[in-house]
């Protein structure tokens, strides 16, 4: 099928209230092109370069993502042209997007990374690091960035048992922490769940998915 099919099969089957965000990352321009003359406004990078690049060429109403693991040193590369970054794992990342936002007079919404896999190799902040971020008042006083919700990678496993209960335990502390509204804290969004386990994650109360392969073919 082709990539506007794929997308079309994708978008009919989700509930209203989920954000596809279609992850475009070592993907040709014209294969964007095609996602994007069948609607899709939001792609997801995991590299700046290549995410700057395809801004340059491509339309200016499209709301680009930054998914993969963000080195502090890189933030100010993107600061310009991201709309949500996906991957915010400590106090030190997210003050350095906020001292750049600043800078830009930009406003950047970030999604905090929680680690829910059983697997080293995934990044992410535990639960005593979240609530501790949540209630800093250093965090409270930054004025260009607002947390929008949370971010999770399950394991990489075909046990939907455990998957299920990662999704599961981050979608609890979604519901913890969703009652909080300052200034620069407004959790609405739940992003979890790729093309292997979007499904699932909808089931457990995903409101944004971040689908690839299912879009794009392989890699």
């Amino acid at each position: 099928m082709s990539i506007a099919q794929n997308l079309n099969n994708i978008k009919s089957s989700l509930p209203e209230h989920v954000t596809l965000v279609a992850v475009s990352k070592t993907k040709p321009v014209s294969d964007l092109m095609e996602a994007y003359n069948a609607g899709q406004r939001i792609f997801g990078e995991n590299k700046i370069q290549e995410m700057t690049d395809k801004w340059q060429q491509m339309p200016k109403d499209i709301e680009w993502h930054m998914i993969g693991h963000v080195q502090s040193n890189k933030v100010k590369y993107m600061v310009p042209y991201v709309k949500l970054i996906h991957g915010v794992d400590s106090l030190k990342l997210l003050k350095e997007i906020n001292r750049l936002a600043v800078k830009w007079r930009k406003h950047i919404n970030v999604l905090l990374q929680i680690y829910i896999a059983e697997e080293e190799t995934k990044f992410g902040l535990n639960d005593q690091e979240l609530d501790e971020i949540l209630n800093s008042e250093e965090v409270q006083q930054m004025t260009n960035i607002t947390i929008t919700g949370l971010m999770g990678m399950a394991s990489f496993t075909d046990d939907k048992t455990q998957i299920k209960k990662e999704f599961l335990h981050l979608k609890s502390l979604f519901d913890k922490y969703k009652a909080i509204s300052t200034n620069n804290c407004q959790m609405n969004t739940l992003s979890m769940g790729m093309s292997g386990d979007y499904e699932l994650a909808i089931e457990c109360g995903s409101t944004m998915i971040r689908v690839g392969s299912s879009i794009f073919g392989g890699r």
